[in-house]
């Protein structure tokens, strides 16, 4: 399932716009990320050729779990654009997405991907621990191979409200982060297989708190 088309048509209902508009920007969005990529250690180079599934397919399965009132998503850690970019393709003009990358170079790669395809991402480079007070909670939090989940959800805290929720892709480990997280914060969970990995989890987290 390595042709655009197919990869986008199990969320078609999902979009906010016609599927061939939402194709287009991510092929877009893919050959932008190929031309930076050679220069730029964006995606790995093993997985350049893969792109269409393990990377954005990878990040359009999180578009079922989110919610009509889910407005506002802020991804950590954003690298070469995953979750967000696709995530934000898929719903373009009918939720706000704000990506936060330290790094500079990979910072002006998302500027770009953004002007380019007329996203109007707000782009943070800056670390998140920086950012604690100067954004509002949001709706909705991701974050894709940043960070173990006990330190994962230290960075996300400050940016959850009442109602914000977590949507975190992990891998094989997963069992054992929660384990340890669980040590530290209060938190509901809800594991959704991966479609695109049969090791990989979904991690729906809400009620975060410290113990």
């Amino acid at each position: 399932m390595d042709n655009p088309a197919q990869v986008v048509a199990p969320y078609a209902a999902l979009l906010s716009r016609p599927s061939a508009e939402v194709v287009a920007d991510l092929e877009s969005f893919a050959a932008l990320l190929e031309k930076w990529n050679r220069v730029q250690n964006l995606v790995s180079r093993e997985t350049g050729s893969e792109v269409w599934i393990r990377h954005i397919a990878d990040s359009l399965q999180l578009l079922p779990l989110l919610r009509e009132t889910d407005r506002m998503l802020l991804d950590l850690g954003s690298g070469g654009g995953f979750p967000a970019i696709p995530i934000a393709i898929a719903c373009k003009g009918a939720r706000q997405v704000i990506l936060v990358e330290s790094n500079s170079k990979k910072a002006s790669f998302l500027r770009t991907v953004s002007r380019e395809t007329g996203l109007g991402l707000r782009v943070e480079n800056e670390r998140a621990e920086d950012l604690a007070d100067a954004l509002p909670p949001v709706d909705v939090v991701t974050s894709r191979a940043l960070a173990p989940l006990p330190l994962l959800l230290s960075l996300a805290a400050p940016f959850f409200g009442p109602a914000t929720r977590g949507l975190f892709h992990k891998g094989r480990e997963h069992v054992d982060e929660v384990a340890e997280s669980s040590a530290v914060w209060h938190y509901d969970v809800v594991h959704h297989p991966s479609v695109t990995d049969a090791s990989g989890i979904l991690l729906e987290i809400s009620n975060l708190r410290l113990k």
